[in-house]
């Protein structure tokens, strides 16, 4: 397969880990990046470090619900950068008033009650029979507390002031795949329609028995579908030149 420089974005309290097993299954596929989203206290600033850090030159960027918020950022302001974009439980729209109402009291709750913080963020998440699992619920359970309270309120905060990514959609010309589980309640399948609908020439992969967090819940499905797609590019990259 040739060689791509890829760039994975974790989602909110997530990170290398969530992508492990993708990792192992592309590592024939070039060079991979997992970035640290961590630091920045808003999409904007999260985006503009993604870039610097960045392999020189073009790179496919894989961003996964929060990280597909950041991914979205950067094709506003980098496209050129970027060869190909996968977006794995994204949404292009901006939080409604309830959503951010939801985000205002998880924030409050979490100086004093950050594990059932952790706790209701799973059960919307993940199915219901993967919250007990060491593979998805114990996995999310790990990354949350080692990022920890403070690593929270700056992601919540900067997902809650991002821009609406929705009249950035038709002006993406790179090779596009939407990854979402059917099941998923943050980002529901008809989200992903009207998304894969609005960027020209857009693939779309909806994964069964799978909730929102779906490089934990089928890992190994996610995994086969990037890699395919990757083939696909570099074969079509072969035949051009």
């Amino acid at each position: 397969m040739k060689q791509f420089n890829v760039v994975m974005l974790p989602g909110l309290l997530c990170d290398a880990a969530v992508f492990s097993r993708q990792v192992d299954a592309l590592a024939d596929a070039g060079g991979i990046t997992v970035a640290d989203l961590t630091a920045g206290t808003s999409i904007d600033a999260m985006a503009s470090d993604v870039v610097a850090r960045a392999p020189k030159g073009r790179f496919v960027l894989v961003g996964m619900s929060m990280g597909g918020y950041v991914a979205l950022e950067i094709m506003r302001r980098a496209p050129e950068r970027v060869s190909a974009l996968a977006l794995i439980g994204c949404r292009a729209d901006p939080d409604t008033a309830a959503q951010t109402a939801r985000r205002e009291s998880l924030i409050a709750r979490a100086a004093h009650s950050y594990p059932r913080v952790i706790e209701s963020l799973m059960s919307s998440m993940m199915l219901p029979e993967n919250t007990g699992t060491p593979e998805v619920g114990s996995a999310f359970q790990s990354m949350a507390n080692s990022l920890g309270v403070e690593v929270f309120v700056r992601q919540e905060r900067a997902i809650m002031g991002r821009q609406d990514s929705r009249p950035v959609l038709a002006g993406i010309r790179c090779p596009t795949l939407l990854i979402a589980g059917q099941q998923d309640l943050i980002a529901p399948p008809e989200t992903q329609r009207e998304m894969a609908a609005a960027i020209p020439g857009a693939r779309l992969a909806l994964i069964e028995r799978c909730g929102h967090l779906a490089t934990l819940e089928q890992p190994d499905q996610v995994a086969v579908i990037l890699r395919n797609w990757l083939a696909e590019l570099a074969h079509a990259d072969a035949e051009r030149a």
